[in-house]
């Protein structure tokens, strides 16, 4: 028998999951103790957040958190880290930490060991997701067993998409933020001119994240000609939210409007038939913003393809403990 069960009775008891969510300022543990499958829900449990300035490496943290939780030998895991995984080896180089899976998995005897990056373990929870816990950003019906894409600007723009065919699944990783920004209107057009001006090569997440705001805000106010002080995204945001700034309002406007656009460019290239969730730190603090935009009008326009998109819905993702949740369904889905 697997071990991510043992009998006992006639009940199949889970074998807990321990899962980790690695950024570069707290690492984050929890216990995934069960899956309810008339929720489609997995239960965690044990929840608790380190500093991550706090250990030398991360198999002090790790240590950390057994000792805190004093659980019994826990035999799955999986670890979501904010960064590129390639191979065996492992490296945050926020923190200075640097792991072999292999290592890890024998010194804390791990039968099942995956380590995957935040945007997959996204990808990885797009089907748990709940309905009421997250927000309809535009109607459409997701076909079943269609690949969905996953997004969010933050600090840097992240993407994945869940491939699902013939009853398989895989998570395809990117690098979306990293293409280049196309204009469409003409105020894309002027925007891009000043922001080529100043970058040569205009990506998605020069735009798209937190830094990529304030300079949105810097190429929106010589486009209108006015000249505005050099602040951050915080700052635009509240002299948007207390209408002390047009150019902010205006920034903050287009930011959700183009994104409609960048979207829908995913959504075909990844044939998200599935659906669309949107996460990230940024857009979640500006729902009415966006839901008030021309996300959707420009998310569907592609041409030729504009009916492919329009069945696609899209969420914006509100639903707490995704990477958990993610790195929960990696494992699972892998032996169950």
């Amino acid at each position: 028998m697997s071990s991510s069960s043992t009998q006992a009775g006639n009940k199949v008891a889970f074998s807990p999951i321990l899962v980790a969510d690695i950024g570069g300022t707290n690492a984050r543990f929890a216990l995934i103790t069960d899956y309810k499958n008339s929720d489609n829900a997995f239960v965690i449990d044990h929840q608790h957040t380190f500093p991550s300035c706090d250990f030398r490496s991360f198999e002090d943290a790790v240590d950390a958190y057994l000792a805190h939780i004093n659980s019994p030998q826990i035999l799955r895991a999986c670890l979501a880290v904010a960064g590129p995984v390639k191979g065996e080896e492992v490296m945050l180089t926020n923190l200075g930490w640097q792991f072999n899976v292999t290592a890890l998995k024998q010194r804390f005897g791990f039968e099942n060991l995956q380590v995957i990056n935040d945007f997959a373990a996204f990808a990885y929870a797009a089907p748990y997701l709940s309905e009421k816990d997250n927000i309809c950003v535009k109607q459409g019906i997701a076909q079943a067993n269609a690949n969905i894409a996953v997004f969010g600007p933050g600090t840097g723009f992240g993407a994945a998409c869940l491939v699902r065919s013939q009853g398989n699944q895989a998570i395809m990783s990117c690098e979306a933020g990293h293409i280049s920004l196309a204009p469409v209107t003409e105020l894309d057009r002027q925007l891009h001119a000043v922001l080529r001006d100043e970058l040569q090569h205009v990506s998605v997440e020069n735009v798209f994240a937190g830094p990529g705001i304030a300079r949105l805000y810097r190429a929106m106010a010589k486009v209108q000609g006015k000249v505005v002080n050099d602040i951050d995204a915080a700052q635009i945001a509240e002299l948007a939210q207390t209408n002390q700034c047009i150019i902010a309002e205006q920034t903050l406007n287009h930011f959700c409007d183009w994104l409609g656009s960048v979207a829908g460019d995913i959504a075909l290239s990844f044939g998200s038939l599935g659906g669309v969730y949107i996460g990230g730190g940024i857009l979640p603090r500006m729902q009415e913003r966006l839901l008030n935009s021309r996300f959707t009008e420009r998310f569907i326009a592609k041409g030729v393809m504009s009916q492919y998109n329009n069945q696609i819905p899209v969420t914006l993702v509100r639903q707490e403990h995704i990477p958990f949740i993610g790195a929960a369904a990696c494992i699972h889905q892998g032996q169950n």
